[in-house]
């Protein structure tokens, strides 16, 4: 056997380099992902979100309540979505969603307070998400003592003295205790089926395509879309079973309520799964095999956990990371899902996420239906 030789090493090297390099979608997949790591963690990412939207219940807007709401605003961790609205109508603006803070000033507030009457100033707080409020209850702490400083001037200075003059209650709604796992538990359903429903069915038409049985399946009369339906359904049946076993560990193991309706959430899945399983379809359709499908399934997994609000909260992304993450359907099932199990939610509530889900489905279902006409020209 000759001795080891450089020259026949560098060679097969060349050669495996133009191999990877007439391979354009695995090499544009090793560049792209660590830019996209780099620029999500670096830009994206923000465990200290600010611009929380508030609404603020209050019969009167006299000078210490209206400092009040301009200094919470200044503070950065608030936008008064809503003021002056009664107390209804704030706590349906908290159970959708379109506010994460309600803020009470009861009748009298500021009268009682110059009388030292030590009046309560209430906050509910959406805490399905508990990461995200917490700095922002810190500052509404500061923000009471220092504008009572600035506004009990004069003859009432003596309500500044300690005990503090007002008393501070929060309520923390839909998880009082703020523990994280009601947060976790329920975003796990959408990320587990997220990565297995897109990467199985990534895999459908390159596994054929490998394995040669890709044109005996074109020779058939069957049309594209029943292609596509019979893909997908089995995975249909396997995203509900993996659903099963989640829900089992959510309320044995983890004591995740279950507030809402079953059908609805029942049928919200199916939407849900349906719309990655077309994604993953269309993967099928791009990919040359199967290593090019789960480099795919990767890409679209990545910024999907990082950017639909299941590790970090989604308010505390810029806004262009807001926009790209509420094209995922993962943020729209992720509001949808914590929303029936924890708050109890209707059709009502879920509408607003639910019409991207399906606009999101048809829109990929139809370029997927595009591609696979393409292939059998």
């Amino acid at each position: 056997m000759s001795a080891f030789s450089l020259a026949r090493t560098a060679a097969v090297f060349v050669k495996e380099f133009q191999q990877m390099l007439r391979d354009r979608l695995t090499f544009a997949m090793a560049v792209m992902i660590p830019v996209a790591q780099l620029v999500l963690f670096g830009y994206a990412i923000n465990t200290d979100p600010k611009d929380l939207p508030l609404a603020v219940v209050t019969a009167e807007q006299g000078p210490i309540t209206r400092s009040l709401v301009v200094a919470l605003q200044n503070t950065g961790y608030f936008r008064v979505v809503a003021n002056g609205v009664s107390e209804s109508q704030a706590d349906e603006l908290l159970a959708r969603g379109d506010a994460q803070f309600m803020l009470v000033l009861p009748p009298g507030f500021e009268r009682d307070l110059r009388r030292g009457r030590h009046p309560v100033l209430y906050m509910a707080v959406d805490a399905t998400d508990p990461v995200a409020a917490g700095n922002a209850l810190a500052a509404l702490n500061q923000v009471g003592s220092q504008v009572l400083a600035r506004e009990l001037a004069g003859p009432w200075r003596q309500a500044q003295q300690a005990p503090p003059p007002f008393e501070l209650r929060v309520h923390k709604r839909y998880n009082p205790e703020g523990l994280s796992r009601l947060n976790i538990v329920p975003g796990l359903i959408g990320t587990i089926l997220t990565m297995t429903m897109v990467m199985l069915t990534g895999l459908a038409m390159t596994r054929e395509r490998e394995r040669g049985t890709m044109e005996n399946l074109l020779a058939t009369p069957v049309r594209p879309v029943e292609v596509m339906l019979g893909k997908i359904a089995p995975y249909v049946v396997i995203g509900y079973i993996q659903l099963a076993v989640i829900l089992v560990a959510a309320w044995w193991l983890f004591a995740v309520p279950m507030l809402g309706s079953f059908v609805l959430l029942m049928a919200m899945i199916g939407v849900f799964i349906l719309a990655n399983l077309a994604v993953g379809f269309t993967f099928s359709t791009l990919a040359r095999n199967q290593l090019q499908a789960m480099q795919m399934t990767f890409f679209f997994f990545l910024p999907s956990i990082l950017l639909s609000g299941f590790m970090f909260p989604f308010r505390g992304m810029p806004e262009w990371a807001q926009a790209v993450g509420n094209v995922l359907p993962l943020t729209h099932f992720l509001r949808i899902v914590r929303s029936i199990m924890l708050k109890g939610s209707g059709v009502a509530e879920v509408l607003p996420d639910l019409w991207p889900l399906l606009a999101f489905m048809a829109v990929v279902s139809a370029g997927a239906l595009l591609r696979y006409r393409q292939t059998l020209d």
